[in-house]
């Protein structure tokens, strides 16, 4: 059974200072600490550290309002994805700049004074770049998992390059009073394109982490042009480059009323439902 050791303590930014999963089975596979408001803003950005704003659980209750800004969550790293306030699309971040696809598929970008409820960056640096090409739609997911490797940490990536059969999505931005996620996305925009180049971000999280992430890979396309992106449902490679890097620790930043949790307790298929993924 996976539990939680809370080993908290506060130092002069008033930040949670340790959170570690302590389950047997993963003990020093990642560390996650928890912050306020306050301690993600003064907290440093580090190499090989993700960076989180919210919780996809609190995204999946309806929490679509942010308290850190898009500005303050940049100093934290240079790629990832998201949303945006009030579930305003999807965030995309590609070398320190972020824009978002919104719900008819066009981009624009992001102010820095923007917030948001839910997202994760890393300051970039790959690790490992690999050449690929003549990767079918529906085959993509796999085929990251075969490069990337098997392992319990998580994973950013990076691919750019020429697309086909792209099927992406992103939803209408929403107005209180909210309702659970669940209820927007059965509402959810789909657009494709049969051709395409660009460049798709995003992560692979374990499955223990499951409702502070999504499990899987979660992945978002920006073309070339800004002009085209959203949500990667599914696509095929023609050719591009994928760079990687792993990282086996988290720093979250918790709005008021948003706990942390237990990781890998929530409901993977409500996830995968919402989400979708690998």
């Amino acid at each position: 059974m996976s539990n939680v050791g809370d080993t908290s303590g506060r130092d002069c930014y008033g930040w949670t200072v340790a959170r570690e999963i302590i389950d047997d089975v993963l003990l020093g596979a990642l560390h996650i600490q928890s912050l306020t408001r306050d301690g993600f803003h003064h907290d440093q950005a580090i190499d090989h550290v993700a960076f989180q704003i919210g919780t996809l659980d609190a995204l999946m209750e309806g929490r679509f309002d942010g308290d850190t800004t898009i500005g303050e969550l940049l100093q934290h790293g240079s790629m990832g994805l998201g949303t945006v306030q009030h579930l305003g699309g999807e965030l995309i971040i590609d070398q320190g700049m972020a824009y978002v696809a919104r719900h008819d598929g066009s981009v624009v970008r992001v102010p820095e004074t923007m917030k948001t409820p839910f997202a994760v960056v890393m300051a970039f640096q790959a690790a490992g770049t690999v050449n690929i090409g003549d990767v079918h739609s529906g085959e993509l997911f796999s085929t990251l998992a075969a490069l990337t490797g098997e392992h319990d940490d998580i994973v950013a990536v990076r691919l750019n390059g020429l697309f086909h059969d792209l099927v992406l999505r992103s939803v209408e931005e929403q107005r209180p009073p909210y309702v659970p996620l669940s209820t927007v996305v059965e509402s959810q925009h789909e657009f494709t394109r049969h051709r395409s180049s660009g460049t798709i971000v995003g992560f692979r999280f374990p499955d223990y982490l499951a409702g502070l992430e999504v499990p899987g890979f979660h992945l978002h396309f920006l073309s070339d042009e800004k002009d085209f992106g959203g949500h990667v449902i599914a696509l095929g490679i023609e050719s591009a480059t994928l760079e990687f890097e792993a990282s086996q620790a988290m720093h979250v930043e918790l709005p008021d009323g948003v706990t942390l949790g237990a990781p890998g307790t929530a409901d993977r298929s409500a996830i995968r439902a919402i989400e979708g993924g690998d």
